[in-house]
């Protein structure tokens, strides 16, 4: 088994969650020292410890030993959406499934009216986002560039830019973001 290969599956997929290596293995029930070594090839987990990380990465045990073995139909059922609310009310919902290899996300955002997320540092070059507003307004800036949208407008941008989601406006509001992504975010 090459342990370096089984350790960047396993830190692909868990950055494609955007999760710190704490949260995986705090879900895997790993330590956060063993969960480290297996990232970086140091040692080989056992099949239980593999299970656990496969397990809080909602991934075939399979996919992350053999790359090859991706199932070529995953359903993600809509209980099983990572979602994340917080504090200041706003709430992220991760659509699509998991799968190790793809670098693609389909988030459904919903900001309370005078929300703003925070800023998104670039990622790399060839990163792509595609945003459609379902309802209300949304400020988003790029760089120096902003862009006011209503319900039903969307935007494309290379993702390789510093960019901020905000709704200033009385209203909430709620959009898409479909990002394929070539590597985390620096």
């Amino acid at each position: 088994m090459d342990l370096v290969a089984l350790g960047r599956r396993i830190t692909d997929a868990r950055l494609q969650r955007s999760w710190p290596m704490s949260a995986l293995a705090e879900r895997a029930g790993v330590s956060a020292s063993m969960l480290w070594s297996v990232e970086h090839g140091r040692k080989a987990p056992t099949v239980v410890v593999l299970d656990r990380i496969a397990r809080a990465l909602g991934t075939p045990m399979s996919s992350l030993l053999d790359p090859d073995d991706v199932p070529r139909v995953i359903v993600r059922r809509a209980a099983d959406h990572d979602v994340a609310v917080a504090p200041e009310g706003w709430r992220r919902t991760i659509l699509t499934p998991v799968v190790p290899g793809v670098n693609f996300e389909w988030v459904r955002t919903e900001l309370p009216p005078g929300s703003a997320p925070g800023e998104y540092p670039a990622y790399a070059a060839g990163s792509h986002e595609y945003v459609v507003v379902e309802s209300g307004r949304l400020h988003l800036t790029l760089g120096d560039d902003e862009h006011d949208l209503a319900a039903g407008d969307s935007i494309y941008f290379a993702a390789d830019v510093s960019h901020t989601y905000a709704n200033p406006w009385d209203e909430p509001c709620a959009y898409h973001v479909a990002a394929l992504i070539m590597r985390p975010r620096r």
